[in-house]
């Protein structure tokens, strides 16, 4: 790996912020749809063009771009989400969106990632992992608009085992994650379908920081293959894993 791709992925995440806050002070908040999508292209264009001109020989996949089957062959690929919550970003006043970037390199898996939260002024990077926070209580992170009947469930689980848990209600993925990573909360189990773009910066940085990050069945998240869907994942903090592998097991 080129030792300033951690760098990079940084600068690219925040450059695509603030791509998204101009538009959002530019256009306002009266057409939501208009800016939401003038939002997706906008970030994708400003990164696919950085991309090209600074990593010229390496593939990308984006949400919003065409699927490149030539990524498969390629040993650096490039997974960016240019606006993750889109919903949020289209609401006045939320700050819970984010943009991913991360490099997935053949032998390795994914080896640099950056997520920036442009609303909250803070962009979160491998370049510079920090010390997780320890558990407090057991604070789950869900979706505001589709948590999952699984999270319910398992919660119940928990509760039968007098283990206090609690469902915190927030916006994209990106947000839940490294909610994980700053003590917000303290897992992430999502179970209602995700995309490669959708965890793979944020998981980098759960594996730069010494969390954990697998499927909810504890199998390993993988990433570049040729069906990007990716529809489910674990985040928490490592002592909380075993308990909450054991608990989604149970009730699935």
């Amino acid at each position: 790996m080129n030792s300033d791709d951690h760098a990079l992925a940084a600068e690219l995440a925040a450059g695509a912020g603030d791509v998204l806050l101009g538009l959002r002070r530019d256009r306002g908040f009266a057409d939501p749809r208009a800016l939401k999508d003038a939002g997706d292209q906008a970030a994708h264009e400003y990164l696919m063009a950085e991309l090209a001109a600074r990593r010229p020989d390496d593939a990308v996949l984006s949400e919003e771009g065409k699927d490149d089957r030539a990524r498969l062959d390629a040993d650096r690929v490039w997974i960016v989400d240019p606006l993750d919550g889109t919903r949020e970003f289209g609401e006045e006043g939320r700050d819970d969106w984010a943009v991913h970037v991360a490099l997935w390199e053949r032998g390795t898996g994914l080896t640099a990632g950056a997520v920036a939260l442009p609303a909250r002024g803070t962009t979160m990077s491998t370049a510079d992992p920090l010390p997780l926070p320890k558990p407090s209580g057991l604070r789950i992170a869900v979706s505001r608009t589709r948590p999952p009947e699984l999270v319910n469930d398992l919660v119940a689980w928990l509760t039968e085992r007098g283990i206090a848990a609690s469902l915190v209600p927030m916006g994209s993925a990106g947000v839940k994650i490294t909610a994980v990573l700053r003590g917000e909360v303290d897992a992430y189990v999502h179970a209602g379908g995700q995309y490669e773009w959708d965890s793979a910066a944020p998981v980098a940085l759960v594996r730069a920081y010494g969390g954990h990050a697998t499927r909810i069945d504890g199998s390993e998240l993988v990433y570049n293959r040729a069906e990007v869907s990716l529809p489910d994942l674990l985040v928490c903090l490592p002592e909380l894993a075993s308990v909450l592998l054991e608990g989604i097991k149970d009730v699935r």
